[in-house]
């Protein structure tokens, strides 16, 4: 919508820094948290109950077995989709004891938009969900952490481990495989708008709403103006004003749209 004129946002923010490459190309933007890719589930389902058993380690048998019913996003229409493929594939090679996990876990009934999904649980249509993190945390379920190396969160495996995974979308574009990561940028500039994108991407709410915060964040790309730098790092740090406490903002940013 932004890419077309119908909508003129003072700040966009997005789920896939892909974005920022095309469509939009802004001349710079902020990496400003991360996310993981977890195993959520209902521990009072009979799949469920595997999932409790089987644990960190063999969180996958009783997938491959067909004792876990499981949903995960459309590859084609959400990076969550492609991403739970991604893990998948990464974890057939992390793990010595198994293989081709994405041809032995995933059935096409399976997908669900992404704003259902993890309501599944509540209508018993599955025990479990390829989910991210911040997802599982806010609706306090359940969740099965994986390994950093294959669970797209930690910038230390992006390039030799996350890169070598990839998927072509039906109009050809080929997605490859990247830390999960978040980014911003103003389009518009003022005060009020400085004002917000600080709060909104070193604000204390990422941690408490699940994402996650490493010594890298926030990483700048491109010709990021002072004003910006001065705001969210005025201790001199990497992360300046991250957990600390919530601060108020005045009206005037009441104007401020930010997109996600």
């Amino acid at each position: 919508m932004i890419d077309e004129g119908q909508r003129d946002p003072d700040i966009v923010s997005v789920a896939d820094v892909a974005l920022f490459e095309e469509p939009l190309s802004p001349s710079w933007h902020s990496v400003f948290t991360s996310n993981s890719v977890v195993i959520a589930y209902n521990p009072d389902t009979d799949g469920g109950d595997r999932l409790t058993d089987a644990g960190t380690e063999s969180w996958y048998e009783p997938m491959v077995h067909g004792n876990v019913n499981i949903g995960r996003t459309d590859p084609d229409q959400d990076p969550l989709g492609y991403r739970a493929l991604f893990m998948l594939e990464l974890a057939s090679r992390y793990y010595d004891d198994v293989s081709s996990l994405r041809e032995q876990i995933l059935q096409q009934d399976q997908i669900y938009p992404e704003t259902s999904l993890i309501s599944q649980f509540e209508t018993g249509s599955i025990d479990a969900a390829i989910a991210y993190r911040n997802m599982a945390v806010q609706r306090d379920y359940e969740y099965i952490e994986l390994p950093d190396q294959i669970n797209l969160s930690n910038p230390q495996y992006a390039e030799d481990w996350y890169s070598t995974t990839s998927y072509t979308l039906p109009s050809g574009q080929e997605i490859q495989g990247g830390l999960i990561s978040y980014g911003s940028t103003i389009r518009h500039m003022s005060d009020a708008a400085v004002s917000v994108f600080d709060v909104h991407t070193t604000g204390s709410y990422l941690e408490e709403y699940g994402f996650l915060l490493r010594d890298q964040f926030p990483a700048y790309t491109g010709d990021v103006p002072q004003s910006i730098r001065q705001a969210t790092d005025q201790s001199g740090g990497t992360q300046s004003q991250i957990g600390g406490p919530h601060r108020e903002l005045s009206s005037t940013v009441s104007d401020i749209t930010v997109l996600i």
